[in-house]
């Protein structure tokens, strides 16, 4: 397989009996980046089930698997707002083994001519996320427009305690503007 342009990227929406091998593989690309830059100490993987159930099931949310010559790669979570053109990509990853391939750029291709009525994307990724940060920024043209930290808490982070600290506080959000 070459690296960028030329690999065909296809995104195959995900079935109920998918979204269990799904939510480990996501914690499987997210375990690496854990490992190489966050905090230690989790008790259970990063993102946590019950973070990916809320994805999941979330109103307007899509579950893509990318697929490359047949093979599940990667896959997104993205909740779709028709009425706005507000879109957010909750979860993206690549597997591992097929990163630096630029199967990432171009399956972020595949989501933008998916969802052509999008008027703004939106995501977020922690502050030790340095390829997240890259990836978004420099190959897909997103912006940071906010970080979040305890003295300016996310206000819809889960569970309340926004502000308290924590090194999961340390949120980049980053927006792309369509034309």
């Amino acid at each position: 397989m070459t690296a960028g342009a030329g690999i065909a990227v296809e995104l195959v929406e995900a079935q109920p009996a998918d979204l269990d091998a799904f939510a480990r593989r996501v914690q499987a690309a997210f375990a690496l980046a854990v490992t190489q830059g966050a905090p230690s100490g989790a008790a259970e993987p990063l993102p946590s089930d019950e973070d990916l159930r809320e994805s999941f099931a979330a109103p307007g949310a899509e579950v893509l698997h990318v697929v490359v010559a047949g093979e599940r790669v990667g896959g997104a979570v993205v909740s779709i707002d028709a009425e706005t053109g507000r879109n957010s990509l909750d979860f993206f990853f690549v597997d591992p083994e097929h990163h630096g391939r630029g199967i990432g750029r171009e399956a972020w291709h595949a989501i933008e001519r998916r969802y052509p009525r999008t008027r703004v994307w939106e995501t977020m990724t922690p502050h030790f996320e340095v390829r997240n940060i890259h990836f978004y920024v420099n190959v897909c043209g997103f912006h940071a427009v906010e970080f979040f930290h305890p003295g300016h808490p996310d206000p819809h982070a889960p569970g309340g305690d926004a502000g308290q600290g924590h090194d999961d506080d340390l949120m980049f959000r980053f927006e792309k503007r369509m034309a």
